[in-house]
């Protein structure tokens, strides 16, 4: 059986295309600290050979960075790397200067709108890519409030007022993560913002627990929206 997926927007990551019906990209993410240079090396050569497509990185700290442009200059990667940053935009901005092909940022931790724009800015310059992530466990109590605690809509909404801040500022290399730690909500919201947009969308669920209950519940979520040809690029997130 042929499963014709949803065309989205093409967006690059490196030198990776995803959506506008390129392959369903598979990431990962490290669970190594930088610092840690023999383990993370290990690590990132163990993900590429095992068919990851893209990698991506947390950068907590300024003084990750220069562990992170070590591994830049070496050459380790040969697929597209992205920097997860929270709450510091000056990390992305940073992380984008030593050649990051992109980086994650929730933007309603990142410091308002101006501080959104430095990110867009220097993204067009570098010509890197951003992801949107949205989190149940991290939503504005504003939105949730407005939403009467309905944690979908209150998801929805903060990834669609997030879609149209970027749009605003005429910047469209993006894709968008809208995880829950609930398989019934991850797949309500990725229904409904699929429905709105037509930017790529990033799948998993979030917090899902240890290996068996990952397995279930990632194989649950993941695969019915697949089935419903949502979702362009995907990555199972182990507690």
């Amino acid at each position: 059986m042929q499963i014709k997926r949803k065309k989205t927007k093409v967006i690059q990551v490196g030198k990776l295309k995803i959506g506008g019906g390129s392959p369903i990209a598979v990431q990962s993410m490290t669970k190594n600290k930088l610092e840690d240079s023999d383990s993370i090396r290990s690590e990132i050569k163990e993900l590429i050979r095992s068919g990851c497509e893209l990698i991506r990185i947390a950068v907590p700290e300024k003084r990750s960075i220069g562990y992170l442009k070590q591994l830049v200059d070496e050459r380790i990667f040969s697929v597209p790397v992205v920097a997860d940053i929270q709450f510091d935009y000056r990390l992305a901005l940073e992380c984008m200067d030593i050649g990051i092909d992109g980086v994650r940022i929730n933007p309603g931790n990142i410091g308002g709108h101006k501080r959104v724009g430095e990110i867009v800015e220097k993204a067009k310059r570098k010509k890197a890519a951003i992801r949107i992530g949205i989190n149940s466990g991290s939503l504005d109590k504003k939105i949730l409030k407005k939403n009467n605690g309905n944690i979908v809509n209150s998801m929805v909404e903060s990834a669609l007022g997030n879609v149209r801040l970027l749009e605003s500022l005429k910047f469209n290399n993006f894709k968008i993560s809208a995880k829950a730690s609930s398989v019934l909500n991850t797949i309500n919201v990725y229904e409904l913002i699929s429905n709105k947009v037509d930017y790529p969308l990033h799948l998993g669920v979030t917090e899902a627990g240890p290996k068996v209950s990952i397995g279930i519940k990632s194989s649950v979520g993941i695969g019915i929206l697949l089935s419903e040809v949502i979702g362009d690029t995907i990555r199972v997130s182990l507690t």
